[in-house]
């Protein structure tokens, strides 16, 4: 999508100030709606929630290929958002369900940890090939044949679950509140870059983000059927897995934003050689959470595993913040990148395990909207916090040059993320060390070790 927006730009009028609603008009109701399809999945099934997310997907991929202006292209990401949102959700749950066996679990969450970090480095390299050799059109356009392609594979592998049925209920009036706090959140957070941090439009809208979600907690604690049962924090495991998961989600973001800019803006990379440096990271993700994290979560357990991820995250965010404006990609960027990668290959499968595994049977389709909804928020502030941080950086420096300048802003910017990610350590050590989560519920089974740690 961001290799295509100069495309859309000239060809449809969008001008500055609106292009980046291209970008948010799917971001803000995709962050939205997350938990409420996920109470959907556990209500009326989650493949059929899954296939009509795609369904809607699948037909706003087609309205914007189509689009002939600005109103119709927004329109059409909106609805690709919701659509996005409901597929999204109720994904995670179904992994869970599919493969009770502990072995096959790490496995199958190491395959979904690697299709959701690898898609921006692979999608950054098929964005650019298909604008340049077809047009931006085509970037949306070819979603249809792959979702023709994954909507059939769905209905002929995934489990028909008939839901809980309508009658358990769904809180509409709590789904309001959490997803208007949601968007008016994230609305906040992207148009920071436009309007400041200390404007009356950040405060103000930033304050009706905060109000709204202590509004739905009130309205969580006395509703019959919440759509966010308050019990489900009562899990350290899942609390704890969903805190350490916005801190490193926060960093990663960050980071992948911010690392683009430095190839593009300091090393002088082109658009295209810049989506194939970011392919080191993609392929070591691919590697470990495919082949390697599965078989180490077996032998030692999600925990460590995590633990040792978060490490090697940490240090080679510490590896790459030092890194020189007159240094090349190959001798300051190469190692580092690859380094988070290996990290985050290992982390992700392993948090998802955690976070998964103290879910009641019922709760799994809320507890994956839960987890999803935490990755694109965390994403989204965490993104915005560290452009801030290293545009303000580099705008009060005078007198250097202006790669020296913007190095500077991204040191700054890395330093923080690797603090983040140090949070996120300290948390996982702490909330998601096993049994701890079960003795703290009076969970029966507390002091059972975790699925996988061998036996001493």
């Amino acid at each position: 999508m961001n290799v295509a927006l100069p495309a859309i730009r000239d060809d449809l009028g969008f001008t500055p100030s609106n292009l980046s609603w291209v970008v948010n008009a799917y971001l803000i109701p995709f962050g939205g709606l997350l938990l409420l399809a996920g109470r959907l999945g556990d209500l009326a099934g989650r493949r059929r929630v899954f296939l009509a997310g795609m369904a809607v997907f699948t037909l706003a991929s087609l309205l914007a290929g189509l689009a002939w202006n600005p109103e119709i292209l927004m329109a059409a990401r909106f609805l690709q958002g919701a659509g996005g949102a409901a597929s999204t959700a109720v994904a995670l749950g179904m992994v869970v369900r599919l493969f009770p066996e502990p072995a096959e679990r790490a496995k199958a969450l190491g395959t979904f940890s690697f299709r959701q970090a690898a898609g921006s480095s692979i999608g950054s390299i098929a964005g650019g090939l298909l604008t340049q050799a077809l047009s931006w059109h085509w970037i949306f356009l070819i979603n249809l044949p792959i979702s023709l392609v994954a909507g059939a594979g769905a209905l002929r592998v995934l489990e028909n679950d008939r839901g809980l049925g309508p009658r358990a209920g769904a809180d509409w009036l709590g789904a309001a509140l959490v997803t208007a706090a949601l968007m008016f959140g994230v609305y906040t957070i992207v148009e920071v870059e436009s309007h400041g941090w200390a404007s009356a439009h950040t405060i103000g809208f930033g304050a009706l983000s905060l109000v709204l979600p202590a509004a739905f907690g009130v309205r969580q604690s006395r509703a019959r059927d919440p759509l966010l049962p308050l019990r489900i924090f009562a899990s350290r495991g899942l609390a704890g897995a969903n805190l350490t998961m916005a801190l490193l989600v926060s960093a990663m973001f960050g980071f992948q934003f911010l690392v683009v800019l430095h190839l593009r803006q300091v090393l002088g990379l082109g658009a295209q050689a810049t989506g194939l440096a970011m392919v080191p990271i993609a392929a070591a993700i691919a590697l470990v959470s495919l082949v390697i994290s599965p078989r180490l979560s077996t032998r030692f357990g999600d925990y460590r595993v995590l633990l040792a991820g978060l490490v090697v995250i940490g240090g080679g965010l510490a590896w790459l913040a030092p890194v020189r404006a007159d240094g090349g990609y190959a001798t300051d960027v190469l190692g580092p990148t690859v380094a988070m990668g290996i990290g985050f290959g290992l982390a992700m499968p392993a948090l998802m395990g955690v976070g998964m595994r103290d879910a009641a049977a019922e709760d799994t389709g809320l507890a994956s909207g839960l987890f999803n909804t935490t990755q694109q928020v965390a994403g989204a502030l965490g993104l915005s916090v560290l452009a801030v941080l290293a545009a303000t950086r580099t705008g009060s420096l005078t007198g250097v040059r202006t790669e020296e300048a913007l190095t500077a802003g991204y040191h700054l910017a890395f330093w923080v993320g690797t603090g983040l990610v140090a949070a996120a350590l300290a948390v996982a050590a702490l909330m998601l060390r096993p049994g701890v989560a079960a003795r703290r519920t009076g969970e029966p089974g507390a002091t059972v070790p975790d699925r996988a740690l061998p036996q001493l």
